[in-house]
């Protein structure tokens, strides 16, 4: 029989133990909060750490090595103003459009965060999922350790075993819901952060959807200002013209009305103009001011984009931590069955059931042939013997009177008393 030890992959008891510190989790290690989203001006830098704990949750955990949380590959980009290694590709560069009207990058921008915001409700609907699936999953741990017999005759050591085995089932399960409930308010933090990103950009974009609908109307009043500025110099020159052609050849008073005319086009192509020009300047202030608060927005929207990332990824990364802490957990539970099976002895358990349940120790004997006939000439007749006698009373005896006592007489068989 091969030694109990021997059937599992994983070697002895010590290495047993061991075995959690190598997946990267001490026993007990407890999960690190989710840090909040870091500040604006360094908002996807991260260590260079290369171990299996959390990102940013203080000392690496001893274990097995992985690669850290900012080491996404040789082309990976850094958000923020610092370091060796800054980006070049930001939003404020790349998001322009030739048309002073167009809104084609804004937009652009503001689609890339309606989806990561669902991209992060997606992640929070997948972890309320599985927070059903481990409650429902541990609940029937439960029900079937409580409800469905399992070796309940069994006796002595190996009964004792069964018993640890049914409990820690039973842990599990309860370890389960309790992994289902921290799922809950991890899907909670991160709706939170949704929310509070939600409310945040909601007001940058406020105030461009004003400034662009301002931009857009003063853009739209200058066009009109340039095609009347521009219709009043035709009229002008068209003027000029028809005074020049018409010098020698109309009368003096038709001369009058074409030099009156020429004037009249003269002070309106000044009053346009002036309006034209005052309608440039106006453009040229709101279209200074539009394009600092898109940079100004660009960048906002950029820092948020680094948090989301960021906080995404610590959200997967804590995630996943929760679940290598659940299988170490569930692994110390199933330590404490291989312990007592370690104890269980074969030689005990028999030794236990000979002495509760023996029924005696003399086999019964062999049965024998008997021929019928011999045994009765073997047989000498046995008599009966004598009756015993019952002793009968003897006659009663004759009543006397003491002195002093009644007389008693008797008549016909019968004791009479005389008073």
């Amino acid at each position: 029989m091969l030694p109990l030890r021997s059937v599992f992959p994983w070697g002895s008891r010590a290495a047993q133990r061991d075995r959690p510190s190598r997946m990267g989790l001490s026993h007990g290690a407890l999960i690190p909060s989710l840090p909040s989203p870091p500040a604006p001006p360094a908002c996807c830098s991260t260590s260079r750490s290369s171990t299996r704990g959390h990102p940013g949750a203080g000392a690496p955990v001893r274990g097995r090595r992985l690669r850290g949380p900012g080491r996404a590959g040789p082309g990976a980009a850094e958000c923020g103003g610092g370091g060796s290694r800054m980006r070049e590709a930001r939003f404020r560069d790349n998001f322009w459009s030739t048309d002073l009207t167009s809104t084609v990058g804004y937009d652009s921008i503001i689609q890339h965060l309606n989806d990561g915001r669902k991209n992060c409700k997606e992640f929070e609907d997948f972890l309320k999922e599985r927070a059903i699936i481990e409650e429902k999953y541990g609940k029937e741990l439960i029900n079937l350790s409580k409800k469905k017999p399992c070796g309940q005759t069994e006796l002595n050591t190996l009964k004792r075993s069964l018993d640890v085995f049914k409990q820690q089932i039973d842990n599990v399960g309860q370890g389960h819901i309790q992994l289902a409930q921290t799922l809950r308010e991890e899907a909670k933090k991160m709706e939170d952060f949704r929310e509070k990103q939600k409310l945040h950009r909601k007001k940058i974009e406020l105030i461009m959807e004003a400034i662009h609908k301002n931009r857009n109307l003063q853009y739209k009043k200058t066009m009109e200002a340039k095609r009347l500025y521009e219709q009043r110099c035709r009229d002008k020159d068209e003027a000029e013209q028809a005074v020049h052609r018409n010098a020698n050849l109309v009368t003096q008073k038709q001369q009058e009305k074409l030099f009156l005319k020429l004037a009249q086009t003269k002070s309106a192509l000044e009053d346009t103009d002036r309006s034209y020009q005052q309608c440039v300047t106006t453009m040229e202030k709101i279209r200074d001011e539009w394009q600092n608060e898109h940079i100004k927005a660009c960048e906002f929207f950029e820092t948020q984009e680094c948090e989301r990332i960021n906080y995404f990824r610590n959200a997967l990364w804590l995630h996943v931590n929760q679940l290598s802490l659940g299988c170490v957990q569930n692994d110390e539970k199933y330590e404490e069955i291989r312990k007592s099976l370690e104890m269980c002895s074969i030689e005990k358990d028999v030794d236990f059931f000979v002495n509760l349940r023996k029924t005696g120790s003399l086999a019964p004997a062999p049965v024998v042939y008997e021929n019928y006939y011999n045994a009765q000439r073997n047989v000498t007749p046995v008599r009966s013997p004598a009756p015993v006698p019952i002793p009968r009373r003897g006659p009663l005896p004759t009543p006397t009177s003491a002195p002093g006592e009644p007389d008693y007489a008797t008549v016909d068989g019968y004791s009479l008393v005389r008073f």
